[in-house]
């Protein structure tokens, strides 16, 4: 009896909706009153500076996906270009984020509902009640339930709640731009009126870049595309440039749409609970209020829904890898890899407990997200060295360029965050050392591998120390101040990355891919 294989089901569209459902979840809600907070008008910079910052790493990932379409592609690129120490840390790394995400979306959608339905969240404490608890555990079995019946039925349910997805916030945007005509706002207590630098930090702890990680969610459903080649790196592309017109329109809409009476207290005193459903009351708009809450439980719920199918796939990468067990690989009848979707789940509802709130949990999504996604471009250079024949539907002649641009960008979000969110993230990430140790011995890897990764251990390690050392406006004790700070990280980046490509090699995975590749050419 031939085993179950996931299966080719996914159009451009439903790809596409599955990156655009990533990136518009609970971040259209609550981010852009979060990011105006830190850097006030200039967050509208702030969303452009970290939408263009992941499109680049989009445009690597648009060529490293036509080229190697699997599930949970992304875990598989470094296993392929630089062995089983650096693919793990980047696995884990990527792990620690969509695994937190479906409970971050739940918990959203609970506390939105608290301003309707009291009781669900303890604004003192700023910690689910029992009945919230329940509620938002309920939802991330909701999130597995429709993943575990099958891909076709994950793409109609995501489809369908993205178009709604994406035309609220659409819709949101215009009506308060041409409708609430509070554009002095805008100028009123200065545009960058806490510093520029707060428009770096806003990228990284207010929701901005956790927003536009869900760009990657087509990639991980690539081994399930109908046409892999062509519309994967067209379903990155299009999510991200839909993610960032419509966050940086809602940004602006959010800034002429809160009164001037309010603004007058200073951007950090703007505080509202669901602050979309509170600006629409203000003028009088009911309909748009009642329509608003009702997108508060589905943007935050249609997030969750795919991570849920992009985590599964991940963990089921992982063991395909041998860091975990092969328990966590098998596809079931449905043809969906259930049993990691079910570990998932559970440590989904177990995060949920310790969970201080929406915001305490992004900055860390950010890093850790941000951090799993820097290998791309290594990666890709390093194929161009080790794997120059190997078929690429989409060639990215701006590599060398766009390479090293996107993953200094990506150690400079790391940086942005700050140091309290730093050392918590980057942490756990080098704790995850642990279980490579196990699966070390247990799988006979090879010693080399990790020789070949010493680039990123140095690289942790002296984004840890830059942190720490940083400019105060970051977290850091000061010694190095903004924007010298920017500079010294952009320096120690470029050197890691050239050493990271330089590290690349033609790894038994590689060879065995591209032998198959070879197969498959002559058959054809």
């Amino acid at each position: 009896m031939q085993a179950p294989e996931l299966k080719r089901e996914l159009s451009l569209v439903d790809l596409t909706f599955a990156s655009v459902g990533g990136i518009i979840g609970s971040g259209w809600i609550l981010a852009s009153q979060t990011a105006t907070s830190i850097a006030g008008p200039a967050a509208i910079i702030s969303w452009i500076i970290g939408g263009v910052a992941i499109l680049l790493l989009g445009l690597v990932y648009t060529e490293l996906g036509a080229m190697m379409p699997e599930a949970g592609a992304a875990i598989r690129y470094p296993q392929y270009s630089h062995g089983t120490f650096v693919s793990f840390i980047m696995a884990w790394a990527g792990w620690l984020t969509w695994v937190t995400v479906a409970p971050a979306e739940a918990e959203a959608v609970t506390q939105l509902a608290n301003a309707y339905i009291p009781g669900l969240y303890n604004t003192q404490t700023s910690l689910l009640t029992p009945v919230g608890l329940l509620i938002s555990a309920a939802l991330i079995l909701i999130f597995f339930l429709i993943n575990y019946y099958g891909v076709k039925y994950f793409a109609r349910a995501n489809t369908a709640l993205t178009w709604f997805k994406f035309l609220v916030p659409l819709g949101t945007a215009l009506i308060f731009l041409f409708g609430a005509h509070h554009y002095s706002n805008f100028t009123s207590q200065g545009f960058a009126s806490n510093g520029f630098s707060k428009v770096f930090l806003a990228i990284g702890t207010s929701g901005i870049v956790f927003s536009f990680l869900g760009f990657r969610q087509a990639i991980e459903l690539a081994g399930e595309a109908k046409n892999p080649t062509r519309d994967v790196p067209r379903a990155v592309v299009l999510s991200i440039l839909i993610g960032i017109v419509v966050y940086a329109a809602l940004q602006a809409a959010f800034v002429a749409g809160v009164p001037t009476a309010d603004v007058a207290k200073g951007w950090g005193n703007v505080s509202f609970d669901n602050p979309w459903v509170r600006l629409s009351v203000t003028l009088s708009l009911g309909w748009l209020a009642l329509l608003l809450k009702i997108d508060g439980w589905l943007s935050p719920s249609g997030t969750g829904l795919v991570y849920t199918a992009s985590t599964g796939r991940g963990l089921y990468a992982m063991a395909k890898n041998r860091y975990m067990h092969s328990w966590l690989g098998k596809i079931n009848a449905q043809g969906v890899p259930a049993n990691a979707m079910i570990l998932n789940m559970i440590v989904g509802i177990i995060t949920l407990f310790p969970s201080q709130g929406w915001a305490h949990i992004i900055g860390f999504i950010s890093v850790t997200g941000v951090f799993s996604y820097l290998i791309g471009p290594v990666s890709a250079a390093s194929f161009r060295k080790t794997a120059p024949d190997l078929h690429r539907p989409v060639f990215l002649k701006s590599l060398p360029v766009v390479a090293p641009i996107a993953f200094i960008m990506s150690g400079l979000i790391v940086y942005w965050s700050g140091w309290n969110i730093d050392q918590a993230a980057l942490y756990a990430i080098l704790a995850g050392l642990v279980i490579y140790a196990v699966a070390f011995f247990v799988n006979g890897f090879s010693a080399s591998d990790i020789s070949r990764g010493i680039w990123l251990v140095v690289y942790i390690a002296a984004l840890l120390i830059i942190s720490y050392l940083g400019d105060k406006n970051f977290g850091g004790i000061g010694v190095i101040a903004f924007p010298m700070d920017i500079i010294v990280i952009a320096i120690v980046s470029l050197i890691c990355y050239y050493w990271a490509v330089a590290s690349g090699f033609e790894t038994n995975d590689l060879k065995e891919l591209k032998k198959n590749a070879s197969k498959n050419s002559t058959v054809a």
